[in-house]
Order: C-alpha cells, then structure tokens, then sequence
C-alpha cells in the first residue's frame, strides 16, 4: 500500500461537517519531495476561519524541493491562523502565502545548499458555504458535484509541446508570489481532490472522475487513486487528499441575497419551455405576486418533479421581490421542521434567473380540502388544526412571523402531513433597522380576511397577529365562514360584531366556539400567548379536560340575528293578539 503522509488535527466543531482522506507515495522515485497537510481547527476562536487543506510539489531538480514544499505548507498554515481574522479569507491567504514566498525565495538565493528551492503549492480552504482555492504550480484542484467533475485550476506551465513540464509560477521562484484566487460555492455532497501531477499526469479526468464518484469513504478513495496511478505507469511522486463535504452552515443573509444579485427579473416563461434545465410540465397557481409551474429537472438523476415559483412582472419592484425571495430562501434554509417547505438550492452557475425551486408535493391545499369535504367534523378539523398550530410555532420559536396564514397557504400531504406555504413576506424582527437598503415601508402584507385589526394600525406583524390569523383560519375550516365577515382589500373594517362558530355549526361543542371566539379576538391580551397554548386547550377539549366549566353563552351572544328575528316575531303575535282581543 502507498504511505500516507498526513498531518493530522482534531475535527472541527462548527457546522461544516467534513470527513478527509489523506495518501502521498514517492512511487518509483528514491525520494517524496511532494507534502500535504490540511487543519480543521477546533478551538473557538480559529474555527470561523474554516479548514484548510494543502498540496506541494517540491520542484524536481533544485535541492531544496522537498524543503520548499514542507516549509510552503507549514508556513502557510502558521501565517493563516496567526494573522488577523478582520481581514477576510483572501486577504488573509495572500498575505500568509506572500510571506512564506519571500523566506523561500531568499533562502534559496543565500543557502547553496538550498539553490533554487521552490514548489508548487495549491490549497482550499473551507469557510462557511464557500470553498476559496489558492494556486501556483501545476498540482491540481478538482470538484466531483452530483457525479461530475470540475476543475478548479489551470496549470502555471509554458504551453509550448516540449517545455510543458516547465513552471513559470511556483512558490519561491519569485519574490512575489503571484497565485490565483477563487471562490466556489459549497454543498453538502461535495467531493473535493487535491492532487499532484504525479496523479493527474497518468489518469485522466474520465479515470479519475470514476474512481470518485464510486462512494468509497474519502480515505480508501485518495488510496485507490495512488494504487491506479502507480498501475498505470506513474514514475513520479503521487499525492491525492480527497474531501468529502457532509454539512455546510444554514446561508446567511449575505449569502443569499450575493447569489440572487446578478439573477434578472424576467418574463413568465410557457408552458413546454426549458428553464435552465427545467421543463414546464403546467400550470399550478397563479397568485397576484407570483406564478408556480410543475417542472421536471432533467439535469438530475431520475428526472425528480419539481414547483418553480416566478415572480409577477409588474406588480411589485424589484427591489421587493428580491427582498421576498432572500427572506424565503433564509427560512427555508434555517428552519428545518416537517411542518415548513422547504426551499432547494441550485448547483453554483446553474440559474441564470429569478425563481425559487421547490419539491413537488403530492396532496391538497387546505382550501381545496375545505371545499371538497365540507361540513368538516370535529375529529378531522381539531387533528388538522393541531397539526398547523405545530407548523407556526416551528417558525415563532425562531422569531419568524408569517403573516399571511391561510388555507391557500396550508398544504395537506397525501401521507397525512402538513406544510407551511410562502415565507415570501414573512417578517424577521432580527433584520430590521439593521441594513439601510431595506427599509420599511408602509405597506403591511397579508390578505385583509385574515389580518388582526391591529395590523390595519400599522401593525408590522407580531407572534399575536398570526395566532389571530391562525383562529381566522379554524374558524373557516369549520364554517366556510369568517369572524367578522369578509373584508374587502383597501377597506377599513370596524372589528365590531364577532360571530360565533356556533351560529353556523350548532353541532360543534361549546369549548371549541369558547376557544376561537378569544383566537379571534380584537383585543391581543385576550387571545392564546402562543400556538401551543392554542394547541394545549384543543388537546384539553378533546379529551374532555377543559380547565374550566364552559360559562353560559346568551343565546343574543351566540345567534344574535336569529334572536332578534325571534323577538320581533314574538312581539308581532302579541300586537295581533292585543288588536283582536281588545
């Protein structure tokens, strides 16, 4: 078996999860003047510099090679996680390398025993959601991403047929070191290969492309990488670290809103039309902001189905949509629950426009249900209304306010599940007054039915105002009916009158009608302080445990049109029987 060489720390504790394979052979040659070493730190304050890992190639025929190549590594890694962290990741890898460079460069010029040391040197390091490569020389970077692979360098050599072996950018040739610099985005399911040429210069991209995509562990892999390459013929030293990305920390803000920046606002595309590699099957909804599509993504295995959401062109700028979809996405990566959608990413360079992708989902909306199975009874409506009050306090507990909680936006799975719909003008109290180039306007969004009065007062939205929609939304699934009646859009409405569950399913009991009557109430402090109290008093209801005895309703309470219809009839016999009689 090859020897590996491997420089090894303790595994990082943040939420970039990796798993390395290290392996590295002076194969036919008496020496290895090749090195390789990466770093995961653990300790608090270096882990959000990320982990670093590196591959030199001594240069052959100079003495001190493999010097240049260890020292280059070794220095490297020193000079990154001493320097200031305010710097930033490029800054901070060029000015490490730039100092290792120099003491190479002048070692090499006053020690004869070291005459023109010098190696190549490529590295990655992985911060966050990105991969930053650093590069002189002509060892290798590669990408496998969902079986394909990509190369992230290009070789520093002269193109000419007979002096392609000759470097003219190395680590120490010069005084400056001039290395390339990159950014690529990172996903879990990576796989990363650095590699030398001893490696690259005897597979090809196809072998080597195969060899990483068979799934074997990162280890066994960047040794069956060696074992072929020595196979084949490789007479020079071979070294491979193979990186396995298995988690990268949720996108920030930031994050997302850099990648939407360059994505144009375009028209809504046609059904039978390919966009960036998805087919437009049809036409699922077509909302007042926003337009979804079921598509099929034929660049992936199997051809899975997939919801495309375009934004309407013209309704709102484009400032705003931009701000809908880095709030949707942000959700939709940070909130991992069954109860929310979720909101897929895109391989790096692949979309070219501004959309959302989604799975497809097989089921419902629950408009669709209330109108398909009306009247519902108390089993099905209660074990649906449990289900939702688990959906919002999967967003509230993380300080997310919905504010459009309806049935169009309530999803029911085919298996019995339950999904939160469009985060698009969901509020996240943490982000505002903290970036300027999104201040808030004087719009509250929500559909008007469902809006707590308040919100009518310039009320932004609060965990009380999507408990208000939410009892909105119960108090619909039992009625087909709303609270205070249907409110029109850029109407006033007065709050005055509530009605009663009740008044239109006598036969539900009384602690349900007690229960949304104070959901749905104008007064804040009157309503469930969060989801799972809500939930807590249905579950009570349920099995009969209310807290309290249900207080006596006034039939004028519960049914006040049919008890004033009664009375004036009542009051018309006694006038007829008054007249007749005297």
């Amino acid at each position: 078996m090859p020897h590996s060489e491997v420089v090894q720390v303790s595994p990082t504790h943040s939420r970039l999860g990796v798993t390395v394979g290290l392996a590295s052979t002076a194969g036919r040659r008496s020496d290895n003047q090749d090195f390789a070493a990466f770093h995961m730190p653990n300790e608090p304050e270096l882990s959000h510099r990320g982990a670093v890992f590196a591959v030199a190639d001594g240069v052959g025929g100079h003495k001190g090679g493999r010097v240049a190549a260890e020292l280059g590594i070794r220095g490297f890694l020193e000079g990154y996680y001493a320097l200031p962290d305010t710097l930033g990741v490029e800054p901070l890898a060029a000015r490490a390398l730039a100092a290792i460079n120099l003491w190479i460069h002048a070692q090499g010029n006053r020690d004869p025993a070291l005459a023109g040391m010098a190696s190549t040197f490529s590295a990655v390091i992985l911060r966050g959601r990105q991969c930053h490569v650093v590069h002189l020389g002509d060892s290798r970077i590669y990408r496998l991403r969902a079986g394909r692979m990509e190369r992230f360098t290009e070789d520093h050599t002269l193109k000419q047929p007979d002096q392609q072996h000759v470097l003219y950018r190395a680590l120490g040739i010069e005084a400056q070191a001039r290395a390339d610099h990159a950014i690529h985005s990172l996903q879990p399911g990576d796989r990363l290969l650095l590699c030398s040429d001893g490696l690259h210069g005897t597979l090809r991209e196809r072998i080597m492309q195969e060899l990483l995509a068979h799934g074997l562990a990162a280890q066994h892999t960047a040794d069956q990488l060696l074992r072929t390459a020595l196979e084949r013929g490789s007479q020079d030293n071979i070294t491979a670290i193979v990186v396995d990305v298995l988690d990268v920390p949720a996108a920030g803000r930031g994050d997302i809103e850099n990648d939407l920046a360059g994505f144009p606002l375009i028209a809504l595309p046609k059904i039978g039309t390919t966009v960036d590699g998805f087919y437009l099957l049809r036409l699922i909804a077509d909302g007042h902001y926003s337009r979804l599509y079921l598509a099929e993504d034929r660049q992936a295995p199997n051809h899975p189905a997939r919801v495309l959401k375009f934004p309407q062109p013209r309704v709102a700028t484009e400032a705003e949509y931009r701000h809908a979809f880095v709030r949707e996405a942000w959700i939709g990566g940070r909130v991992h629950s069954p109860w929310v959608a979720e909101i897929l990413s895109l391989p790096h360079g692949r979309q070219t426009a501004l959309y959302s992708v989604m799975p497809f989902l097989e089921g419902q909306t629950l408009a669709e249900f209330i109108t398909a199975r009306h009247p519902i009874d108390i089993g099905t409506g209660a074990g649906l209304a449990l289900k939702l009050c688990k959906a919002v306090y999967a967003l509230h507990r993380q300080r997310i306010i919905h504010r459009d909680i309806k049935p169009e936006n309530v999803f029911l799975l085919n298996d019995g599940g339950l999904k939160l719909l469009d985060l698009g003008v969901a509020r996240l109290p943490g982000w505002e007054n903290q970036d300027a180039n999104h201040p808030l306007t004087e719009d509250i969004p929500g559909t008007p039915s469902f809006m707590a009065p308040e919100q009518f007062h310039h009320e932004r939205g609060t965990l009380s105002t999507d408990i208000y929609s939410l009892g909105v939304t119960l108090f619909f699934l039992f009625t087909r009916h709303y609270p205070y009646g249907e409110i029109e859009p850029f109407s006033t409405p007065r709050f005055q009158q509530r009605k009663r569950l009740n008044q239109f399913r006598p036969d539900l009991p009384t602690w349900l009608d007690q229960l949304l009557h104070k959901t749905v109430s104008g007064e804040p402090a009157e309503r469930p302080q969060d989801s799972m109290e809500l939930a807590f008093e249905l579950e009570q209801g349920l099995t009969g445990n209310t807290q309290n005895p249900p207080k006596f309703v006034p039939f004028l309470e519960r049914n006040p049109l049919l008890f004033w219809q009664m009375t004036a009839g009542i009051l018309l016999i006694l006038l007829l029987v008054t007249l007749i009689f005297y």
